[in-house]
């Protein structure tokens, strides 16, 4: 390969190796990107459906307490219990999901608390059954007021921090996808100014070794052309182009000696 064809090639090819390592970097940065984005978005999610399921339990083990405490409705006991089970065991899996438990410390020490006050509660009922049924009903009133409405929404309280607790992990994370967005893009502007710099290297060679020496060349045949002037290249020809004159000299000296 010659050497302005080797030029012109060598450019083209650096053009095309800089874009396909620029694309390719750039893909497996946003890859990662869309993949940490994705799994924020999905671990709010998840954390949203847990906190409701837990929330949705202890709504209806208050709404059982209320009749079982406050109207003696005893036909409330095994709701109030399944719906505690119910909690505990979404608690349990969102123990197990969690990247970061120490937002579940408080749940998970308000929900001991809810289930050893009602535990007492319910063994308290059934050891109060041969009592009067408006005293066990007045007692039960006074305790839901005293002791589990507070307990109650201590529990609400921290179900709802566990729910908005992805928000908190989301500064950092925010701030590694931003740095990753940059790694994404600096690939490619990297990549622009070197082919800007290539580009403008090419254009460069081009005008030098090829463009000027065919206006030249054009040129000198012109004007030997019409008014016999001996050809003549102003500039430093190489490679394709020195060749080219030098063929073009020789042509017109054996038209001279055909001539002569």
């Amino acid at each position: 390969m010659t050497g302005l064809r080797k030029r012109v090639t060598v450019g083209f090819l650096s053009i095309v190796c800089l874009l396909f390592f620029s694309g390719m970097v750039s893909f497996l940065e946003l890859s990662h990107l869309s993949r940490d984005t994705g799994e924020i978005l999905k671990a709010n999610k998840r954390n949203i459906e847990l906190a409701k399921e837990m929330l949705d339990a202890a709504h209806e083990q208050n709404i059982a307490l209320i009749h079982l405490a406050v109207f003696g409705d005893r036909s409330y006991d095994s709701l109030c219990r399944a719906e505690l089970e119910r909690l505990e065991n979404t608690l349990l899996v969102a123990q197990n999901e969690a990247l970061e438990k120490s937002f579940l410390d408080s749940l998970a020490f308000a929900t001991t608390e809810l289930r050893l006050l009602t535990d007492n509660y319910l063994a308290f009922g059934t050891s109060a059954d041969s009592l009067g049924r408006q005293q066990v009903d007045s007692v039960g009133g006074r305790w839901y007021n005293d002791e589990y409405e507070a307990l109650y929404g201590r529990l609400t309280s921290a179900i709802k921090n566990y729910m908005t607790s992805t928000q908190s992990s989301l500064a950092p994370r925010a701030e590694q996808m931003k740095k990753n967005a940059y790694r994404a893009v600096t690939p490619v502007l990297i990549s622009l100014a070197v082919m800007i710099a290539i580009v403008l290297m090419l254009y460069y060679f081009m005008t030098i070794y090829c463009v000027n020496p065919i206006l030249g060349m054009n040129k000198g045949l012109g004007d030997y052309l019409s008014f016999r002037i001996p050809f003549t290249v102003k500039g430093e020809c190489k490679d394709e182009m020195l060749e080219l004159k030098e063929k073009i000299d020789t042509l017109i000296n054996q038209s001279k000696q055909s001539k002569s």
